[in-house]
């Protein structure tokens, strides 16, 4: 049986778009559940709009979205590296492959040379478009023959290489997700496969590259469902064999447009930075377009690969929901252990100028408990320096309902007989964290919400917030003690 593989072509145009890490998830999740391969490729023909850094990048983003890869372009110690044996994985290390097939393909009358200037062509699709036409190339140079072509060359005119496709013809191809799809040659233009720069066009690199390389399934966004039979008949006249496609729905915006960068966030680098754990974020994009038997949202890496098929994949594009992304995050928020949210969570701590580094190492079953009291709800990483702000700062109370309980009759009874349990034990103990308020409430007669919520309100300057006994525990003495003594100095 021949293996299948499979492969993510990004341009290397800037930062991983969300919608490109969800293409390269259903790629990822394919490859796997078939057993077969999964490639990364770096579409770079294309070098007016190359950025430098921007390989790195692609990496370095589906390295944190733990989507792995085979074969293709990695990161060794900061350097670009390829492993595989289909090789160069970037394809302007691959031009000279490229003339290659491009020689059979004029030499078969299958491609040509256009020598119109940019402003024929400028105004032959102005003219189309105040006509209403659909602006395409109009065939001017299909009868240059390819010794007068050489000529020109030698003569030093630019030109370019088209695709000669056949008038009339229809082309027919199945897509796992559109069905079978059929396409006249007279709605398409001849496409442009090797630049005046002598860069192959997407057009010309992709087919070579997917062929020789052992693609058997592109799984791309729908945006190239247009040019797949350009594809197709580069297929058909070399002779080589249809890989399977899939054509994924696109990924829209609030507006049911597509999510692009005027609109907010759509790297996955502003993901990370705003603290969307990478399960959270792949778990959320592998629902916008394909949903599950079964309907559970909430899935593990090998429950994706198991579930995963093209045939659930939708027609129509997804909603890129921030509401239902944050839900999906604050569940991993909540299942994984403090001891590893930890050090995700540092950098926003430090940056806050709440610790640094030290204080963190130096109190890290502290710090674990801190963060075991105020994970609940928390929607993203970056939350948690303001839920955690009142445990190392004294901040000032001013929720109307909290100054209210501070000023109520009740309060000095209930600092009289705190400040009492405290100063009767050396350290607050969890177990005295506990029971303490059990004793306060004896002691001072101050029972229920007018017992809980101005101590609540001393202690943590607000009326909500973690287990109070949890507070007092994380507290300490000293520090609980100063707390009551501003409080009581601060009533009104």
């Amino acid at each position: 049986m021949k293996e299948i593989r499979l492969r993510f072509a990004p341009s290397p145009t800037g930062y991983l778009h969300v919608g490109g890490l969800r293409t390269a998830l259903y790629n990822y999740l394919y490859a796997r559940k078939m057993n077969g391969k999964f490639i990364l490729r770096i579409e770079d023909t294309d070098r007016t709009r190359f950025v430098e850094g921007a390989i790195e990048n692609l990496i370095k983003a589906l390295e944190w979205s733990g989507i792995e890869y085979d074969e293709g372009v990695f990161l060794d110690g900061g350097k670009i590296v390829q492993k595989g044996d289909y090789g160069p994985y970037i394809q302007s290390e691959r031009t000279e492959i490229y003339r290659q097939y491009i020689d059979t393909l004029l030499e078969k009358g299958i491609a040509y040379h256009c020598f119109c200037s940019k402003e024929r062509l400028d105004d032959l699709r102005e003219g189309q478009r105040i006509r209403g036409e659909v602006p395409k190339y109009d065939g001017l140079c299909r009868g240059v023959s390819l010794e007068e072509a050489r000529e020109r060359i030698a003569n030093g005119e630019e030109y370019v290489i088209r695709l000669k496709l056949p008038h009339n013809k229809d082309i027919k191809f199945n897509d796992l997700v559109r069905g079978n799809v059929s396409i006249n040659t007279n709605d398409i233009d001849d496409q442009v496969l090797i630049k005046s720069d002598g860069f192959p066009t997407y057009h010309m690199a992709v087919v070579i590259d997917d062929h020789l390389m052992g693609i058997t399934h592109i799984v791309r966004g729908e945006e190239w469902l247009s040019s797949t039979p350009k594809h197709v008949y580069l297929y058909e006249a070399l002779g080589w064999d249809i890989p399977t496609y899939v054509h994924l729905p696109t990924v829209l915006n609030a507006d049911r447009k597509k999510l692009s960068k005027r609109e907010g966030d759509v790297a996955v680098e502003d993901f990370k930075k705003n603290g969307y754990l990478p399960e959270a974020l792949i778990n959320f994009l592998l629902l916008i377009g394909w949903s599950p038997e079964d309907n559970e949202e909430i899935m593990p890496i090998d429950k994706m690969i198991e579930s995963f098929s093209f045939e659930r994949v939708a027609k129509t594009g997804g909603v890129f929901d921030y509401d239902k992304l944050n839900w999906v995050n604050a569940h991993y928020i909540k299942e994984k252990p403090s001891s590893e949210l930890l050090p995700l969570i540092e950098p926003y701590l430090i940056e806050a100028d709440l610790v640094d580094s030290k204080f963190i190492a130096e109190n890290k079953e502290w710090m674990e408990r801190l963060i075991d009291i105020t994970k609940e709800g928390t929607d993203t990483l970056k939350e948690f320096p303001q839920k955690m702000e009142f445990m190392f700062r004294d901040l000032e109370v001013t929720e109307e309902d909290a100054v209210e309980a501070l000023n109520s009759e009740d309060f000095p009874k209930i600092y009289e007989a705190l400040k009492k349990e405290l100063e009767s034990v050396d350290e607050v103990t969890e177990e005295f964290s506990k029971s303490v308020m059990k004793k306060v409430g004896q002691e001072s007669g101050v029972k229920g919400k007018s017992l809980f919520m101005p101590t609540r309100a001393a202690i943590s300057f607000t009326l909500h917030g973690p287990d109070l006994s949890s507070i007092i525990y994380l507290l300490g003495k000293e520090r609980l003690l100063e707390r009551l003594e501003k409080a009581m100095k601060a009533r009104g």
